[in-house]
């Protein structure tokens, strides 16, 4: 008999149950590959429940009698009574107790988890652990929602503006509501896909009923640029001779001020979302955020009137206050999508816009092939040219290969998180978008069983890099991971593994524009029918077209090389991505982060979808932490990176005592900490740190060095 008893397995795309015959309960998402486990003391027995009990949408429930329920970490958890009204909330050292009553527990856990139940409750919650208590057995209704949100239809457009305009338009049908709340990630659904063709299909799709319109010249690069803001605001984009908001109260806002259009528009859409996630705390919830008290004072709003009235009247009352008073506290935007203004870029729009990510057409310059731009060092050496007297590299051939023929474009840059590039070309400093990779994430095959992780080392001089990250895949006791180790594949051998389903695939070795190296001949990715990868490390020279091709074949993402690589700093790359891909950091914010450990790191590159994550963070974000002395104490400087269960307008505390939810994910500051508070704070996960400019991991910094 099977350890996992009870429900299906999850054949479709829905989250599903186990129930282990060790006991408790088991939320499984197939799709993103999230699970959590709910601990109970007794095996349960859970059986099919309906989801039309619950006031929050749930894809599948359960209901099973225990009288606990424990988890495996601290999430942040929401009680409810029966109309809906939040009653509190509970994080680390928690205690809270409710008398018999019918009530829905939200829990912010790797899967979207409600739980409703008719009894007392007791909360209670350590550093490390949390336990609900209902006094007695009981029966409990448990229900998942998983984060993966598909679009609901796909819109044909023409090339012709109005056209554009108009499915544009259709964005908004996928918030869940026009209320400050769509400043929730989870409230925003994903936007219809958009396909260029002969003539206008929007699918029956309209938008809400907002009352605000965004006003454009025939301007194709105007459009894209206003497709984030009509989105959030469930705005229809109409022509008109100049670029402005209107709402049907009579109010207008000049959409092209003193900074220009495309600043001011993206001015606005974070101004409005930012004063939306203040209002948000009078509405379903009432949590106390940083941002609001800090500017409170000085706005002079009423927030609790403000939640009651219209959009339109929110936008007239938001817009009214200068920017320069929000600027300083408004959150990090996680993405700014670089676009190239061409009928063709309408189609990556959706997935853009699903992010919230600015989207910028703004110029950009020609750049040099990054293994000719000649990094040096202090004695005016390159440093490819120094280190390679210590170090070979992994390239299949005897010299670098320059392709002449990739134009290198480098898009002018701003502050958010991260940077995607959408056009011709290979970008500098961002990710390389495509959309086949998008729709292959759309389409992914659900799987129940564990993780799948290949690694290939079809080199043995490279067997350092293979052997440490054997280690550090899969080293995390609450995710079942299946890690396959291959060696010296000959083409067939390496195409059969290219083909095969997998999560991840890290390959060691030798590559070129030709194809991968193996101990036969090269295997050309061109020639393959179908790729079953679903994220790829090709940690090898020149990787960059192999990459791509993986992509157009069936992969989702992958990090490549744009030349020749060292060994030495391939391996350094190869261990940090390994660690932070781990611990759930997704691929571009992953790459960012191990880019600063190598001389090399500006050779590696995120092609197709850089939101994948191969594994769940620990937290609801993937944290990077900056530990600076200040003589006996330590101040802690807290990033938090967006996953696939968060996004932009996602709340992040970090779990100190007297910490404050934050909107922002950036630079949140815990100043003047002593040194058993930090191991404290080090010993709730493991989280990349750095500390006297290194990258360490908390789980491996002992109390003596600090």
């Amino acid at each position: 008999m099977s350890e996992l008893d009870g429900l299906s397995r999850g054949a479709g795309k829905e989250p599903f149950f186990e129930a282990p015959q060790s006991g408790g309960l088991v939320a499984v998402d197939p799709i993103e590959r999230h699970r959590y486990m709910l601990s109970t003391r007794e095996r349960v027995q859970p059986k099919p429940a309906t989801t039309e009990d619950f006031r929050f949408p749930v894809d599948t429930a359960v209901s099973v009698r225990t009288e606990a329920i424990s988890l495996p970490s601290v999430v942040s958890v929401h009680v409810r009574d029966e109309e809906g009204a939040p009653l509190c909330e509970a994080e680390h050292f928690a205690f809270e107790e409710l008398p018999a009553g019918r009530y829905t527990v939200e829990l912010s856990a790797p899967i979207k988890l409600y739980l409703l139940v008719e009894s007392p409750i007791t909360l209670h919650a350590t550093a490390e652990t949390m336990r609900i208590e209902f006094g007695e057995e009981t029966a409990v209704v448990v229900g998942a929602r998983s984060h993966h949100d598909q679009p609901a239809a796909t819109v044909t457009t023409t090339s012709d503006s109005e056209d554009l305009m108009r499915a544009v338009s259709t964005f908004g049908s996928a918030l869940k509501t026009v209320s400050p709340e769509r400043s929730f990630p989870t409230l925003r659904g994903h936007p219809p896909l958009v396909e260029l063709g002969d003539e206008l299909d929007l699918a029956g799709l309209e938008p809400p009923d907002s009352g605000v319109v965004i006003e454009l010249p025939a301007d194709r690069r105007m459009i894209l640029i206003a497709a984030p803001l009509a989105y959030y605001l469930g705005a229809r984009l109409v022509p008109g001779d100049e670029p402005l908001l209107r709402a049907d109260t009579g109010f207008q806002y000049d959409l092209d001020g003193p900074l220009g259009f495309e600043r001011t528009v993206e001015r606005t859409l974070k101004q409005v979302f930012f004063l939306d996630c203040l209002t948000r705390t009078e509405g379903l919830s009432p949590v106390a955020v940083h941002e609001r008290g800090a500017l409170e004072g000085d706005l002079e709003l009423d927030f609790a009137a403000l939640y009651d009235r219209s959009l339109a009247d929110q936008l007239e009352t938001y817009l009214a206050v200068p920017f320069e008073t929000l600027e300083a506290h408004l959150p990090k935007w996680k993405l700014t999508t670089h676009v190239e203004p061409t009928a063709s870029s309408v189609e990556m729009l959706p997935f853009a816009v699903n992010d919230l990510a600015i989207v910028r057409c703004g110029e950009t310059t020609n750049a040099p092939n990054p293994a000719t731009a000649g990094v040096m060092e202090g004695d005016g050496a390159p440093i490819a040219e120094s280190a390679r007297r210590e170090s070979f590299t992994r390239s299949a051939s005897s010299g670098t290969v320059v392709q002449p023929e990739d134009t290198f474009v480098e898009p002018e840059l701003d502050d958010s998180l991260e940077q995607m590039w959408v056009g011709e070309g290979t970008p500098v400093n961002a990710s390389k978008a495509a959309i086949e990779a998008y729709r292959h994430h759309l389409d992914r095959t659900p799987t129940a069983g564990d993780i799948g992780i290949t690694v290939v080392c079809n080199d043995a001089t490279m067997d350092e890099e293979r052997d440490f990250i054997n280690e550090v895949y899969g080293e995390r006791d609450e995710l079942p991971f299946d890690i396959t180790v291959e060696r010296e594949l000959t083409t067939a051998e390496l195409k059969a593994v290219l083909s095969s389903r997998t999560d991840f695939l890290h390959y060691i070795g030798h590559v070129d524009p030709e194809g991968f190296e193996c101990a036969d001949g090269k295997l050309d990715a061109t020639t393959l029918e179908s790729v079953g990868v679903d994220a790829f490390l090709l940690n090898a020279c020149q990787s960059y077209r192999q990459g791509m091709a993986l992509i157009e074949h069936g992969a989702i993402g992958g990090i490549v090389t744009l030349s020749d690589v060292l060994n030495c700093e391939a391996v350094r790359i190869g261990r940090t991505l390994a660690r932070l891909l781990n611990c759930g950091f997704p691929l571009r914010p992953a790459l960012d982060i191990a880019r600063d450990e190598s001389i090399m790191g500006e050779e590696y590159l995120v092609v197709g979808d850089g939101t994948l994550s191969i594994a769940q963070a620990e937290s609801l974000t993937a944290n990077l932490l900056h530990i600076e002395r200040n003589g006996d104490l330590f101040d802690l400087t807290f990033s938090a990176y967006h996953t696939s269960r968060t996004g932009m307008g996602t709340l992040v505390i970090p779990y100190l005592d007297n910490s404050e939810y934050h909107i922002s994910t950036e630079d949140i500051q815990e100043k003047g900490l002593t040194k058993d508070e930090l191991m404290d704070f080090f010993s709730l996960s493991d989280d990349p740190v750095k500390i006297d400019g290194k990258l360490r991991w908390s789980s491996q910094i002992g109390a003596d060095e600090l």
